[in-house]
């Protein structure tokens, strides 16, 4: 890729509703990362946003006839060929949304290998925050993908938190996120893994990006 050749980074956002905290998120997310890529190096960062709402019945008709509209096939390539990839879901039945789900199975299971990813979710409870490590980090774990160490769950109570001393607010996860995408995209070492947050706000523990990527090579 040339040098004078923008990164682009894709936002998949699976909500439903106008507005959409769904889209927010992904919003956010797609900024925090712009921010972090624009900051770190020399290139021009072009963001796209996916909005799988407008995509729904072109979607439904390519899982029955298996020919994508045209649409369909842009967006597809603009997530396979991405730099970095955000997929953000609202949480339905404790889970990643129906419509959600049925786009990435159109992908093809090669397609996303190595591809750094950042993702999140919404949903009105914070007891469902852990559908991003038991539902979407094992999709993306299958799509041979990269995702960055810090996932972000959005409920209705975090908008407008700042957090207090023992947890990191939303905006922060956010700028989080967005920084391990960055360093992700990159070539970096990604920041996070193993970080505990608390009162001693200490380094983060590293873990190289390589050593991500290896360890979803066949042994």
């Amino acid at each position: 890729m040339s040098a004078t050749t923008p990164l682009r980074v894709v936002a998949v956002s699976a909500g439903l509703s106008l507005p959409s905290s769904t889209r927010l998120l992904a919003d956010r997310l797609a900024a925090a990362t712009r921010e972090r890529l624009a900051a770190d190096q020399d290139r021009g960062v072009e963001v796209q946003v996916v909005e799988l709402r407008d995509l729904a019945v072109d979607i439904a008709n390519h899982l029955v006839s298996g020919f994508p509209s045209a649409g369909l096939r842009e967006a597809i390539e603009a997530v396979t060929e991405a730099d970095g990839l955000i997929a953000v879901t609202p949480v339905f039945t404790a889970s990643y949304s129906g419509l959600f789900k049925s786009f990435f199975d159109l992908i093809d299971p090669t397609a996303l290998t190595g591809k750094p990813v950042a993702i999140a979710a919404t949903g009105g409870t914070p007891r469902h925050s852990l559908v991003l490590e038991h539902a979407l980090r094992p999709l993306f774990a299958y799509l041979r993908a990269v995702t960055v160490p810090t996932s972000v769950y959005a409920a209705s109570e975090d908008w407008g938190s700042s957090g207090d001393e023992y947890t990191e607010g939303l905006p922060s996860r956010i700028r989080r996120a967005g920084g391990e995408l960055a360093s992700a995209i990159l070539g970096r070492t990604v920041s996070g893994a193993s970080r505990a947050t608390g009162l001693d706000d200490g380094e983060d523990a590293i873990v190289p990006f390589e050593q991500q990527l290896a360890a979803l090579r066949p042994n």
